[in-house]
């Protein structure tokens, strides 16, 4: 169905930031046209909302090394049924995704076993261990969309710069996560009373401002493009706001750390424990009002699977992270509820913002581009049952949470690679 004409649908724009009732005609896997008002024939959408599809940067696919916990296979399904058309996938895998060879494999993995696109970053040192910079050009020719280590922070600032030099000479970007590795290291969440009341190991808000600043330091000095996969705190954000009046830096956050706080871990449930841990209400307030006025630029789910005997362990030992591919939507969707985000807001954030940082095509809704589309019911209340999710792991801190918003219908170029069995 790389042919279709979809009417009646409340056209959510982030582009131009516009929310109008109208039709939108597929032809060969790409938007042909888009009107306003009324137009016969194909599918009627019932005036639900029709927006590009979602781009979730940082998922984190099993493969190669940890399929058991997710594939994919399992991911891309995972992703179809979440609205989210590509996958901006990381190289913190068993082994490193730090070789052209393992670069091409993960490709075809890809390529030949998702139902959604997938587009993968490379590790930025071998091995993701800070002592030696990968061949950034070979992996930028052979597909890599960007350069990481993940949560492993490259604790030599001389080996960083290096990195941040010779990708800034080949127009790479460069994805930094902002911590302080001593003072975060062996944290279980942020410190204040509730982790003194709970005797938990925590690290202080402002271990995310000195690692960011710290980046953002050697930003200006070797003028590399730069994202910060998660900003979490308000501590971090005038430092953020700073730079990206004067260097190529864009930022992202989780949609935990937009939903939820730390009062959500109670009485030591790992399945939120996350990396970084969650903050307090006021850093939530000041996440979503950072969305709203642009200083973040990204909304991801931080897609990170975990098995259960990783996470049925006591809160200091559990493993962190939690998936998200199917629950970014509906999660995100509070925001709109709320009132604190409008839908052409949230879908800046998920859709055209990721896209156009990763050099990805979609995100728009406009002529001529892809149609990776994804049709909702913003209004449809659900109880997430976790043992229902497409992936392998099921580790969700919204198990038997009351949403509202479901995907009914997910479109990659033009092809139907999801419908909801209602």
């Amino acid at each position: 169905m790389t042919n279709a004409l979809f009417h009646n649908a409340r056209l959510i724009d982030p582009e131009a930031g516009t929310e109008k009732l109208g039709w939108v005609r597929i032809e060969d896997g790409l938007i042909a046209e888009i009107g306003e008002g009324a137009r016969s024939g194909g599918v009627d959408c019932g005036g639900l909302c029709l927006a590009p599809g979602i781009v979730d940067v940082g998922v984190k696919v099993g493969e190669p090394g940890e399929r058991h916990k997710e594939s994919f296979r399992t991911a891309g399904l995972a992703a179809a049924a979440g609205g989210v058309t590509t996958m901006v996938t990381r190289p913190d895998t068993t082994t490193a995704i730090d070789t052209p060879e393992v670069l091409d494999f993960v490709t075809r993995r890809g390529r030949d076993h998702s139902a959604v696109r997938v587009a993968p970053m490379a590790a930025l040192t071998r091995g993701r261990e800070g002592r030696e910079m990968v061949e950034i050009g070979f992996l930028r020719d052979a597909g890599a969309v960007a350069f990481t280590d993940g949560d492993a922070v490259t604790e030599n600032t001389k080996v960083l710069s290096r990195c941040m030099t010779y990708a800034r000479s080949l127009g790479a970007l460069i994805v930094g996560h902002p911590q302080e590795p001593m003072l975060s290291d062996g944290a279980a969440v942020t410190s204040g009373k509730f982790a003194s009341l709970r005797g938990l190991p925590a690290v202080s808000p402002m271990a995310e401002r000195m690692g960011l600043e710290r980046d953002l330091a050697l930003v200006e000095m070797t003028g590399v493009a730069y994202h910060a996969d998660q900003i979490s705190t308000a501590a971090a954000l005038p430092a953020l706001s700073r730079a990206k009046a004067a260097l190529d830096v864009t930022a992202g956050v989780s949609i935990h750390h937009l939903t939820l706080n730390e009062f959500d871990v109670a009485d030591y449930r790992t399945f939120f424990k996350l990396k970084p841990p969650l903050r307090s209400e006021d850093d939530r307030q000041a996440m979503v009002e950072a969305v709203r006025d642009g200083t973040i630029d990204i909304i991801c789910s931080m897609h990170t699977p975990q098995d259960e005997e990783s996470k049925r362990l006591p809160f200091e030992v559990a493993a962190s992270g939690a998936v998200g591919l199917e629950t970014l939507l509906p999660a995100a969707m509070r925001l709109v509820h709320s009132g604190q985000l409008t839908l052409p807001e949230l879908f800046r954030a998920l859709s055209f913002n990721p896209a156009r940082r990763f050099g990805q095509p979609s995100g728009r809704m406009a002529a001529g581009a892809p149609a990776d589309l994804v049709l909702f019911d913003p209004d449809m209340p659900f109880q997430l049952d976790r043992t229902t999710l497409h992936s392998k792991s099921k580790n969700t801190p919204f198990d038997a949470a009351r949403m509202q918003g479901r995907v009914l219908r997910t479109l990659v170029g033009g092809e139907t690679v999801f419908e909801a069995s209602l």
